[in-house]
């Protein structure tokens, strides 16, 4: 998997208990936890992918108590953080984070989940690695199993804002691989994966969250 850029938990401050805090999971929470409020199953297992300072997993685990939460992320510091926020919930639904890197093939065969949340990465890894994602997650999912995908991205092939093309071209100055994804590329990539989209929502700061469903 690439690494992460900038924008990601690399910038989180760390605090006294051991935990990360970045101030961009704490501005997209409540709009995450407000969508994940329509498409969530009301129990079963779930997955989230790079879940960074462990910020969002806690508060989804709390506001959906029938659900199993699994946190993931490919680094150390960031799994010591997630551990930090588990420690202090009060919830039982948690489970200690697992190391995984998404990107890699094959991982999608050992569990089920019946829910899988990503957000905020596709922008910082190859087109390449994304759609091995996004096939793998189909092949992790249940029946009728849900991912949730959050992000930036093009839509129609065109950045939305002066803000997002800036982003953009500071991530393909570092690595000519990454950068924003397009909207209907998710949505082909998806599809030759037998998953169905079932929501797409405009988010705040020009983001989206996709919702998608396997047969």
């Amino acid at each position: 998997m690439t690494s992460r850029t900038p924008e990601a938990p690399n910038f989180a401050q760390a605090t006294e208990d051991g935990r990360l805090f970045a101030p961009s999971a704490a501005r997209n929470l409540d709009p995450i936890a407000q969508e994940l409020a329509h498409i969530a199953p009301a129990k079963g297992k779930a997955l989230e992918i790079a879940s960074g300072t462990g910020q969002h997993i806690v508060a989804h685990a709390a506001n959906h108590s029938g659900i199993n939460w699994h946190p993931s992320e490919v680094d150390p510091d960031r799994r010591n953080s997630i551990d930090a926020y588990v420690a202090l919930s009060d919830c039982a639904n948690l489970v200690p984070p697992r190391a995984l890197n998404a990107t890699e093939p094959g991982w999608g065969t050992a569990e089920r989940y019946d829910l899988i949340v990503l957000s905020n990465l596709l922008h910082l890894i190859s087109e390449k690695d994304a759609k091995t994602l996004i096939q793998e997650v189909a092949q992790a999912l249940a029946p009728k199993g849900r991912f949730f995908l959050y992000g930036p991205f093009m839509r129609d092939g065109k950045l939305v804002s002066e803000g997002d093309a800036a982003f953009h071209e500071m991530l393909t100055q570092q690595d000519a691989l990454i950068g924003y994804k397009d909207d209907k590329t998710i949505e082909t990539w998806a599809k030759d994966a037998d998953l169905a989209l079932l929501r797409k929502t405009e988010m705040p700061a020009n983001n989206l969250a996709f919702t998608f469903e396997r047969a």
